[in-house]
């Protein structure tokens, strides 16, 4: 099976002007994208052109509206004016518009509908967030990947007064989308609320380029053009071929060594992991600096449960500090049948591989343990019993016709 992926660079930062360039310079033609505005009747024209950026040919998308005039708009203007919009447009524009409400409100401490928009609420960013919207949803993406954001550093000035970079939005919407971030090459601000709200609610995981053939890659401006670096984002589109019935996801390994903790809390804070949204967690005896014996605890979980499981290590074990990778993770379908150990019944885990056949039958522990108990038998006989069944029923599966 082929999937059509797209990965945004946003290394050197992220805007909605550079996000709209990328997608025009990816193949998305310029009237797809007016076309999209055409229901808001707002009085913006766009005029893309052809731009170098450290060396780099660009696009870069200008946004020609009304400067005296705009008026400051609240969280409930907008969502009313992207109202007038068809769906699966008007669901998205509004997934990105809700997302800068949420954290505006939580940076702020006001209702959500209260929250005024300033800068995001002034018709280029409506412009760039409904194009970028319309521009993606006009690649036909199965898939969308968005790098690690470059965020930047120094100072920059709001409506509201000058704020240290990264700004508290930008870094409230990180926390609320699991979405990683850091530091860039510049004093200066590189990612703005309404592009890392669009990168974090558009993308469906996180993290380096995926596997795929490349078949078009477009490169959007931004207004600055600093010495030394390209001041864009990357969108890179191709084909990625995927097993059927294999789930590709992108996740994110924790870990941390630990050297001081009572060994007897560790099943707890294992539980405590999964308890928190942990796909896995596991434990591995290291040997540290100066000899000193150690475990590293790790957990892989899903993007939106990282802030969970994170807290978990920082709270439950001695740590100081938490390392985090991205991964991309591959796992097969996944159903239960139930074999008959001398009238206890134990779960089986199947595992579907991708031609559909069962590659994998594991009776579930705590059935087995129970088993054990209420039989008056050793737990590993009772285990062994039932992985022979689990093994026949496996056989007798062949390959799943649903």
């Amino acid at each position: 099976m082929t999937d059509r992926v797209g990965w945004l660079d946003c290394s050197n930062g992220v805007a909605g002007d550079m996000l709209l360039g990328a997608v025009v310079g990816a193949g998305v033609p310029l009237d797809v994208v007016a076309a999209a505005l055409e229901p808001l009747e707002l009085p913006v024209t766009l005029r893309a052109e052809e731009v170098r950026r450290a060396g780099l040919r660009a696009v870069r998308v200008v946004v020609e509206a009304p400067e005296a005039g705009q008026p400051t708009r609240r969280w409930s203007d907008v969502r009313e004016l992207l109202g007038r919009l068809p769906d699966p447009l008007r669901a998205s524009a509004t997934g990105v518009f809700g997302a800068l409400a949420r954290a505006e409100a939580a940076v702020h401490g006001v209702p959500e509908d209260d929250v005024h928009f300033h800068e995001v609420g002034a018709l280029d960013a409506i412009a760039d967030v409904v194009g970028v919207c319309a521009g993606l949803g006009a690649l036909r993406l199965d898939r969308l990947v968005a790098s690690p954001i470059a965020l930047g550093g120094g100072h920059a000035r709001t409506a509201h007064g000058t704020i240290p970079v990264p700004g508290p939005a930008v870094l409230a919407l990180l926390a609320a989308a699991g979405a990683p971030g850091r530091g860039g090459l510049d004093e200066v601000e590189l990612a703005t609320p309404t592009g890392v709200a669009l990168a974090t609610t558009l993308a469906d995981g996180f993290g380096p380029m995926p596997l795929l053939r490349p078949t078009a890659t477009g490169t959007g401006a931004g207004t600055r053009d600093p010495a030394g670096r390209p001041n864009v984002v990357r969108l890179v589109v191709g084909e990625s071929s995927t097993a059927p019935g294999v789930d590709t996801t992108t996740a994110v390994v924790l870990e941390a060594n630990v050297d001081d903790l009572d060994p007897r809390a560790w099943p707890l804070v294992l539980g405590a992991l999964l308890d928190a949204g942990a796909l896995d967690a596991w434990l591995t005896p290291t040997l540290m600096k100066k000899g000193r014996p150690a475990h590293v605890v790790a957990a892989l979980a899903v993007p939106d449960r990282v802030p969970g499981v994170r807290d978990v290590l920082l709270r439950e074990t001695t740590t100081l500090g938490v390392r985090e990778t991205v991964v991309v993770r591959h796992a097969v379908r996944r159903t239960f049948a139930t074999v008959d150990v001398d009238g206890q019944p134990v779960a089986v885990k199947l595992g579907w591989g991708p031609d559909g056949a069962v590659v994998n039958a594991m009776p579930e522990w705590e059935d087995v343990a129970r088993a054990a108990a209420a039989l008056d038998r050793p737990v590993k006989r009772v285990l062994a019993q039932a992985v022979g069944l689990a093994e026949a029923l496996a056989a007798g599966s062949g390959h799943d016709e649903g």
